[in-house]
């Protein structure tokens, strides 16, 4: 087991209250365990969003185009600050404001390694400048590439086993937020920054 499937995740409820603590490697085996995550998403000034490909070494779901970041906060640890510290170790990214546009419940299974996603996802949302400095760490990161979110959603329908199961819901919930999307998000956009037991 790696030192991160060592770490603990928040065990939630259908409405994202708190049930208690699990392992990483055992919230993704199956059947899978509802426990809180995050899905970020890098936004450019033109309205671009960051992908990443997420790299072979991956547990779950590894080579397939994802959002800018994913991660789980420690059980009680603010979701600002989770998301934050994965920006920087996953994509060298500096610390950035966060607005929460959604959150996103699904389940999903890995055929290639028989892991699970049972996430409750809180959909983070960063607007970045055009020369946003990132420095992404190989053994998270394949490669990146900015894609419009339009675009993307017509890409997933094209080729759905190219990305990652949640990424349409999440890039949905951005879409639905910006006023040009049909997703279903769970309430209006705020800034993050308090706990990461404050729903949208």
């Amino acid at each position: 087991m790696t030192a991160r499937e060592a770490h603990l995740v928040e065990l939630v409820d259908d409405a994202g209250q708190p049930l208690g603590e699990a392992t990483v490697s055992a919230a993704h085996r199956p059947p899978g365990r509802l426990h809180r995550a995050f899905s970020v998403l890098l936004v450019a000034p033109d309205g671009r969003v960051l992908l990443q490909r997420r790299a072979a070494v991956k547990t779950r779901f590894p080579l397939r185009w994802a959002n800018s970041c994913c991660g789980h906060p420690l059980p009680g640890e603010a979701l600002a600050e989770a998301a934050n510290r994965r920006l920087g170790e996953e994509l060298g990214a500096a610390p950035v404001a966060l607005t929460e546009v959604g959150v996103y419940v699904y389940y999903a299974e890995d055929p290639a390694t028989g892991r699970v996603e049972f996430e409750y996802d809180h959909v983070l949302r960063a607007d970045v400048p055009a020369d946003v400095t990132v420095r992404p760490d190989p053994d998270e990161v394949a490669e990146l590439r900015w894609v419009d979110p339009a675009r993307l959603m017509s890409e997933i329908d094209a080729d759905p086993r190219a990305h990652a199961p949640w990424l349409g819901g999440v890039v949905s919930r951005l879409l639905r937020s910006a006023g040009t999307g049909t997703g279903t998000g769970t309430g209006a956009a705020k800034p993050v920054g308090a706990s990461a037991h404050d729903e949208a």
